[in-house]
């Protein structure tokens, strides 16, 4: 079963960590990343640039319209996410819980499942 493991940061939390707490949370990345890929439940992981940079593209009457800034007015925004193919929904959860960023107040790791999946080698259904 894949999973996807959606790491939501908030800026005002991580504005007041202090050093060392940035460096845990750096080195608990690497190391929660070294265990899956031992374990083989590792797919993918990926961090995303700052929402400060982002862009939102509504298309309207067929055109497109452009707004900087994130999809929706929030604290929370999605920062990264890991993609695991574990045996049960109880491991993926299990696997969220090392991520550094569920133990800090403030930040929060959410668990969906995958339904759908395909890379640029599998085939979609239905073609």
């Amino acid at each position: 079963m894949k999973y996807l493991l959606a790491m939501y940061l908030n800026p005002d939390v991580m504005a007041g960590l202090s050093e060392p707490e940035m460096d845990g949370i750096m080195t608990g990345h690497q190391e929660f990343i070294r265990t899956i890929r031992e374990s083989g439940e590792m797919i993918g992981t990926q961090a995303l640039a700052p929402v400060a940079d982002s862009s939102v593209v509504r298309v309207r009457g067929g055109l497109p319209a452009i707004t900087d800034g994130p999809f929706l007015e929030s604290k929370e925004f999605l920062a990264g996410y890991y993609l695991v193919d574990v045996e049960n929904k109880e491991r993926a959860l299990e696997l969220a819980a090392m991520i550094p960023d569920a133990a800090i107040d403030g930040l929060a790791v959410e668990v969906r499942e995958i339904v759908f999946f395909a890379d640029a080698e599998s085939s979609i259904p239905g073609s």
